[in-house]
């Protein structure tokens, strides 16, 4: 789902876009969320013109059919379908939460009749399979909201309302009362853990005879040529195939063919390149079942499902990955294996005539005789332990499957992690681990990319086992076994950084700027400027500033605001993930009794060379004033700014005339903005998704689970504890919505309030807080 450029495809359609900032026009207010049009001809020629392209886009909007101009800072592109699934919800900021959430719709998106889900009716989720997508409604509008039509099942047979019957037109049949249609909100989509699942076919391929990853034939200069298809596509009015040759390799060259001119080969040509260095197969009786057992190779190599490989292509070319799949396929006497591939130098996404034997990337798949894959010798490392891990509560627990689970949210979050045994159970000081790992993978993607992206410097072995055995399985069944964590803290030690995460008290942010710079290499989350030096890059901020009388209980806002002020510190660009430390270290010291979360964080201000808002008028500030901020006479929260007017008249007061504003670097096209009279400067927010807290050596998480102040969960990997020393600890997960009651308190009452006379855990939160956690959904669609 591509949403990060406002360009639209040519053609005689309409380019959809939704409301990112509440906006104004006239007398209306049209709040964020909104979904809005215009002609793709009508988009086109404000940049196929000689004059100069319009900041500004007449759009229609989709609620009351009104014609605007808006800002196209404000307007984030849709694509018509995931236009039509957000028509189907009614509220404007849950429309917009979803749309930056993506995950629920993405899954909407690949969704497919057949396919099972849980469907919420009366306040409950129950099973269901998916029978109709799309319009319940007679088009009369431009566009029309998208429903999921499900025959609830089980526990949720006579829980519907229909047939599948809506308004006198059936669109699919079932039982009386076992119909139901629902918005994608209200439906959570099941992941297939099936791996020989049928693929549900799309129209296309009952029309088209050829698909990825069947091996055909073609002429070349009247010569016979074969080779395996990549890819089948339409230009225009033409189907295509991308074509993989066998002579010129097995993925160095592509030809495009068209269909017509390609004939589909017998399956058994397909392995041509992989026919050397054969040994003698297992018995020639075909195994129908499909085995993802940890069965040695034929070579004595004791490779098994998750084992680092390597293969050598038919021209020497060699490629590596992890083994996901063993076992055998129709037609084929040897054992295959299924390797999803480090490079795009696969054909397929894990699947084989049909089937899904595992789940990965497009072209990062490929089967292969399991004779042709040998042990990558940089990640040889003993996997005994982890095939038979077993947790203190005396279970066995395997390792989980290679798919990506989304995070939790809302009903689902406290479904699957609340309750005794749920979270990450924690073992031998691993409570900075757990905490930290809980709150950045439960409830959010905002750093997933640490789970599967291919960087630089990435070890992909402990990225596998992040991904694998603790991400997936938190988010899949909500817990996760110290076992999974201890591996990962023997990894971490074994890579030579320290020789103590195995069994010593860390921080939090010693534990994140090694996983994240140092082992999976991404890019550094913050990316800072002092006084015009040098960038440093860096994961977390830590506060720092002097102890301030006037602030008695301040909130982040103001904390983050004084400290960048202090240091002169600036935002290169708007981070995806602000984490920051307070001005504490540890159970020793800490300069604010109590913190208020803020639970949207404003970094307009903090951004380098970016537009900003005079305090005063809210024109376009130029001048800048570090003096004026320490003045009771202004507000406590916010850089003072100023316009050149209003730094005028605010410095001619005889007590700010020795003050020094400097000039502030503003984009020149605000300048020509401002001379036309719409110099609104957008705001940038961040929101607040976890906090984490530590009391007597002891870390702890907060996570938000909902859009709600009081959609709160409290993660302590260390809750209980069975057994003596030779017992196990019992993490436990609550929900906690008592936060909300402080959240809302004025300052004054929140100031004289007694922690030990708190509510719940809210005492935590506020007096405890040592590392907060924010998220740009705006930006991470862009990481």
């Amino acid at each position: 789902m591509t949403m990060t450029s406002l360009a639209p495809s040519s053609g005689d359609g309409n380019c959809y876009y939704i409301l990112t900032e509440d906006c104004s026009y006239g007398s209306k207010l049209f709040q964020a969320g909104n979904l809005c049009f215009c002609s793709e001809r009508s988009y086109l020629r404000n940049f196929s013109d000689d004059r100069r392209p319009t900041c500004f886009l007449r759009v229609i909007m989709l609620d009351d059919s009104s014609t605007v101009t808006l800002n196209m800072e404000i307007l984030q592109p849709v694509p018509e379908k995931v236009a039509s699934f957000l028509l189907a919800i009614s509220s404007h900021s849950e429309r917009l939460n979803y749309f930056l959430d993506r995950v629920n719709l993405e899954a909407a998106l690949r969704a497919l009749p057949g396919h099972r889900v849980m469907a919420k009716t009366e306040h409950q989720y129950f099973p269901g399979i998916i029978r109709y997508i799309g319009s319940i409604y007679r088009r009369t509008a431009v566009l029309s909201p998208f429903f999921f039509g499900v025959e609830l099942q089980g526990e949720g047979e006579n829980r519907g309302c229909s047939d599948g019957t809506y308004r006198g037109t059936e669109y699919f049949k079932c039982k009386k009362n076992c119909g139901i249609f629902l918005p994608f909100t209200k439906v959570q989509f099941v992941p297939d853990d099936n791996h020989g699942k049928q693929k549900p076919k799309a129209d296309t391929e009952e029309v088209v005879p050829v698909k990825a990853g069947d091996a055909v034939s073609f002429y070349v200069d009247k010569v016979l040529t074969k080779g395996i298809a990549m890819e089948v596509y339409k230009k225009g009015t033409q189907w295509l195939v991308k074509i993989c040759p066998e002579e010129e390799g097995t993925t160095d060259i592509f030809r495009e063919i068209p269909l017509d001119s390609v004939v589909k080969e017998n399956l058994q040509s397909l392995f041509p390149p992989f026919e050397s260095n054969m040994g003698s197969g297992p018995p020639n009786q075909m195994k129908q079942e499909i085995s993802e057992s940890s069965e040695e190779c034929d070579g004595g190599n004791s490779l098994e499902v998750n084992s680092m490989v390597q293969i050598t292509l038919d021209k020497g070319t060699r490629v590596s990955g992890i083994i996901r799949w063993l076992g055998y396929l129709p037609q084929f006497e040897h054992k295959m294996a299924g390797v999803e591939l480090d490079e795009d130098k696969g054909i397929s996404d894990g699947e084989w005539l049909g089937k899904y034997y595992f789940h990965c990337a497009p072209k990062r798949g490929l089967f292969v005789k399991l004779q042709c894959c040998q042990p990558d010798v940089r990640f040889q490392s003993s996997h005994s332990s982890y095939l038979s891990l077993i947790d203190n509560g005396g279970q066995e627990v395997l390792p989980q499957p290679p798919d990506s689970f989304p995070p939790l949210r809302n009903e689902a979050a406290v479904r699957v992690l609340c309750g005794r045994m749920k979270g990450i159970q924690g073992h031998c000081n691993s409570c900075y681990m757990d905490a930290a790992l809980f709150s950045l993978f439960s409830c959010t993607s905002v750093v997933d990319s640490m789970l599967f992206k291919p960087f630089l410097l990435c070890d992909r072995n402990v990225q596998s086992i992040l991904r694998d055995e603790i991400v997936n399985p938190l988010r899949r069944t909500g817990f996760v076994n110290a076992k999974s964590v201890m591996h990962l803290r023997e990894q971490l030690t074994d890579k030579g950084q320290c020789s103590s995460f195995t069994n010593a008290e860390k921080d939090p942010e010693e534990f994140l700027s090694l996983i994240m710079h140092q082992i999976v290499g991404i890019e550094p989350l913050l990316k800072l400027q002092s006084g015009g030096q040098k960038e440093q890059d860096c994961c977390c901020y830590q506060i720092f500033m002097d102890k301030q009388e006037d602030l008695v209980v301040p909130d982040v806002q103001q904390l983050v605001e004084r400290s960048f002020l202090s240091s002169d510190l600036k935002l290169v660009e708007i981070p995806s993930c602000f984490i920051i430390q307070m001005p504490r270290f540890g159970k020793e010291y800490k300069m604010f009794s109590k913190i208020i979360p803020s639970l949207e964080l404003d970094v307009t201000d903090l951004l380098l060379d970016s537009p900003r808002e005079c305090c005063l008028c809210g024109d376009v500030a130029t001048l800048e004033c570090s003096e004026c901020f320490k003045d009771k006479v202004f507000a406590a929260t916010g850089l003072k700014q100023f316009c050149s007017s209003c730094s005028r008249q605010v410095h001619s007061h005889y007590h700010r005339k020795t003050h020094k504003p400097k000039e502030l670097q503003i984009p020149e096209e605000f300048h020509t903005r401002s001379a036309r009279g719409c110099q609104l400067v957008p705001r940038e927010k961040m929101e607040l998704f976890a906090v984490l807290c530590i009391e007597t050596s002891h870390y702890v998480s907060f996570v938000k689970y909902g859009p709600g102040n009081d959609h709160w969960m409290f993660f302590d990997s260390m809750a209980d504890r069975h057994g003596g020393e030779n017992g196990f600890n019992i993490p436990t997960v609550t929900l906690c919505p008592e936060v909300a009651k402080y959240l809302d308190l004025p300052l004054a009452a929140l100031a004289v309030e007694q922690p030990r006379d708190m509510d719940g855990v809210a005492k935590r939160l506020f007096c405890d807080a040592y590392m907060y956690m924010y998220q740009s959904k705006k930006m991470a669609l862009y990481k």
